[in-house]
């Protein structure tokens, strides 16, 4: 039998024709909610197909996109909810010193890049952005510049004092968790901040029983946006060098 198949061809090419396919990458799964898989989802990943060779992107408005340009429609969406919603911009600033999704430490990062992370956190983040964007509007004389400085902040959790940075615009003396509908900030949780543009809405019938679909405005929470327009894409070549598992090329990701 003539060793050129469907399964092997890629194997038969001229060696200056090879380069090609290591220049194409294509998705391979929608991965859905990381969670606390993020580090063994990485490392199986890793594994699997090289460090450098798998990537998480976005499917926005008909195109598959870098977490960087997907991260502006996720920030935009808390912009304009609380630009809608001068109330909370209000208890934000005059009630809180900073604000944090799953742990306190979450106040030191800038980033929405997160290797160092044990979960991501992105909304505490957006919402800060936004309150320091209000600082130069004088269109919200409500909210001032506030110096830079390590405050004590009392969590309205559960009472505790911590030593942190102050947050830009933020006057309070509370520290605030945007998380759970028993935190005191679940209104920013972002299964509750809607999406802000409707062609950003994707619905599958294969992620009902993700907790962001039972919270909030479900599957048109930003929530839902960012975690279902998740997107694995691998480099061609090592997508071809799974062999059989081709059908198959994230097993065991969950």
């Amino acid at each position: 039998m003539h060793p050129l198949n469907k399964h092997t061809w890629w194997q038969h090419l001229d060696p200056n024709l090879q380069p090609l396919l290591r220049q194409i990458w294509i998705p391979i799964g929608v991965p859905g909610h990381d969670g606390a898989k993020k580090e063994t989802r990485q490392a199986l990943l890793d594994a699997r197909f090289g460090a450098d060779c798998w990537r998480i992107s976005y499917y926005v408005r008909g195109r598959i996109v870098s977490k960087s340009e997907a991260i502006r429609e996720y920030e935009q969406s808390y912009r304009l909810h609380l630009h809608q919603h001068p109330e909370m911009v209000d208890f934000l600033v005059t009630t809180c010193g900073n604000v944090y999704d799953d742990n306190v430490s979450n106040v030191y990062d800038q980033s929405y890049e997160q290797p160092h992370t044990h979960l991501n956190h992105y909304q505490d983040i957006a919402v800060r952005r936004v309150i320091a964007e209000l600082v130069e509007d004088v269109t919200w004389p409500g909210v001032s510049e506030t110096p830079v400085e390590t405050v004590a902040l009392t969590d309205l959790n559960d009472g505790q004092e911590h030593s942190l940075p102050r947050a830009r615009g933020f006057r309070g003396s509370y520290l605030l968790q945007l998380r759970e509908p028993d935190t005191p900030g679940f209104f920013l949780n972002p299964a509750v901040v809607p999406v802000h543009d409707p062609s950003l809405i994707i619905s599958s019938p294969l992620l009902t029983a993700e907790w962001y679909l039972a919270e909030g405005c479900q599957h048109l929470s930003v929530e839902a946006f960012w975690q279902m327009s998740k997107v694995i894409e691998v480099r061609y070549d090592k997508f071809l060098a799974l062999g059989p598992d081709r059908s198959n090329p994230l097993g065991g990701l969950d």
